[in-house]
């Protein structure tokens, strides 16, 4: 593969993660509910920080921590961040960009003592479920989300927890990190 890079995301990449999720819409569904504003649904009241993924040509993939509220407290009594808004460019897939782009969160929370959640719609055979099941992630709970499907159905979400520290590859991510 082209050098990965991960940086923070700057306000300047706003338009090309937008460009970039409408194309991951168009391919993979997601997200399964298109935004009215992409931008502001990539950066909600409850950001705390976001990365991007990038080679030389441009930007490939996207993750974004949210707050969660001051009450949650993780598996391990610290507070959780929830990982959300991973999305991989579809020429991308396969070349490990999600798996570098959660280890790079999971050293960022590590360093912060943060414990990691996320939820990801409960799919046979999920691309996602199996990338998170492969770099350690913990599936606690499957519920049914305050949200519908675009056709007015209920949508079922797999919770994943990640306790600081935990996990496969840890220290380990693209060339330049």
């Amino acid at each position: 593969m082209t050098s990965l890079t991960i940086r923070e995301r700057q306000p300047a990449d706003l338009p090309g993660c937008v460009d970039l999720l409408a194309e991951v819409h168009r391919v993979d569904g997601y997200p399964l509910n298109w935004p009215s504003d992409p931008t502001r649904w990539l950066c909600p009241p409850e950001l705390w920080r976001a990365w991007v993924a990038g080679t030389g040509g441009g930007l490939v993939g996207h993750l974004a921590v949210h707050r969660t509220p001051p009450t949650g407290h993780g598996a391990s009594g610290r507070p959780p961040a929830e990982v959300a808004r991973l999305f991989v460019a579809p020429t991308f897939r396969r070349r490990r960009v999600g798996a570098y782009l959660l280890r790079h969160v999971r050293q960022w929370a590590a360093q912060q003592h943060l414990d990691l959640a996320l939820e990801v719609v409960d799919q046979d055979r999920s691309p996602a479920v199996a990338l998170y099941e492969r770099e350690g992630w913990r599936h606690v709970v499957t519920e049914t989300a305050r949200w519908n499907a675009p056709d007015g159905s209920r949508v079922t979400l797999r919770r994943f927890v990640l306790p600081a520290g935990d996990g496969p590859g840890q220290g380990r991510g693209p060339a330049g990190n």
